[in-house]
């Protein structure tokens, strides 16, 4: 008789399983406690009924573990007690994870130079898969400038930050982190998969990326990858808004840019080993 699988027990993703993956179990109720934290960070709080469907976990087993977030102060509740919201513990282990990390220490002071020499806003931002994820940022000091937070993930192909770092990896290695296809996130983003690749190609050549509204409408940016680790997975870039760019500023950005990436590059302590 075929036994049930129970919360503690341990759980085989038939895919890693053939892959080899040296992943290749999870212990079921921790990864559905994962699953729930990811699942409302990317769309919002839901009540357990919402979480459930969502999910595809059976809402009698998910009751018992939202009422262990709640009380573990992982996820919150509204005043009903019927809609799930993350809790307050998220922001204190991000917090931490932030503190410790040595790439965002070491590109405070970069980001503040950037910032001050182009009055724009500058983002730090991290490869992760093919998604890049904001995890530094220094707001203009003009009024109109871009919606943008940090923890917000992007996928890699749209956003300068991504181009950057893709354009880092060697030449065949990079169409497998470019999906065949391609979302639109405004009418402006390029979903020709070739012109993409021939567009982080060009970013390889010269040294950094750059996209036009593929992001945020009425948005241009520049980026860079950092060389902090023997893989470049970090990147930073200028947003600004096409309506108050001109060719100078625009070179002054690129410019600026390329001479912090000139210079870290030069700098063998700023080489972190990851």
């Amino acid at each position: 008789m075929k036994r049930a699988t129970t919360d503690q027990e341990v759980s085989v993703d038939p895919e890693k399983a053939s892959s080899g993956s040296s992943a290749t179990s999870q212990v079921k109720s921790a990864a559905r406690v994962l699953d729930v934290l990811d699942d409302i960070a990317a769309n919002g709080p839901g009540t357990q009924l919402q979480l459930a469907k969502r999910l595809g976990i059976p809402k009698s087993s998910l009751h018992a573990l939202l009422r262990t977030m709640c009380a573990r102060g992982w996820l919150d509740t509204d005043q009903t007690g019927s809609i799930y919201r993350l809790g307050v513990h998220t922001l204190t282990v991000s917090s931490a994870y932030l503190d410790g990390d040595p790439v965002l220490s070491r590109a405070r002071a970069v980001m503040d130079e950037i910032a001050a020499a182009t009055e724009e806003t500058v983002h730090l931002g991290r490869l992760e898969g093919a998604e890049i994820i904001y995890t530094a940022k220094r707001e203009s000091k003009h009024p109109l400038r871009m919606y943008s937070a940090v923890g917000r993930r992007l996928p890699a192909y749209s956003t300068a930050l991504g181009r950057a770092m893709l354009a880092e990896l060697p030449e065949g290695d990079r169409g497998g982190l470019v999906p065949h296809e391609i979302k639109a996130f405004t009418s402006q983003t390029i979903t020709d998969r070739d012109a993409l690749l021939a567009i982080i190609d060009k970013a390889a050549q010269f040294g950094y990326a750059e996209e036009s509204e593929e992001s945020c409408l009425g948005v241009r940016c520049f980026g860079v990858a950092l060389p902090f680790s023997h893989r470049s997975i970090d990147a930073i870039s200028v947003a600004v808004p096409i309506s108050r760019l001109s060719q100078g500023r625009e070179d002054l950005i690129i410019e600026t840019l390329l001479s912090v990436k000139a210079r870290l590059s030069a700098m063998r302590d700023n080489r972190l080993v990851r």
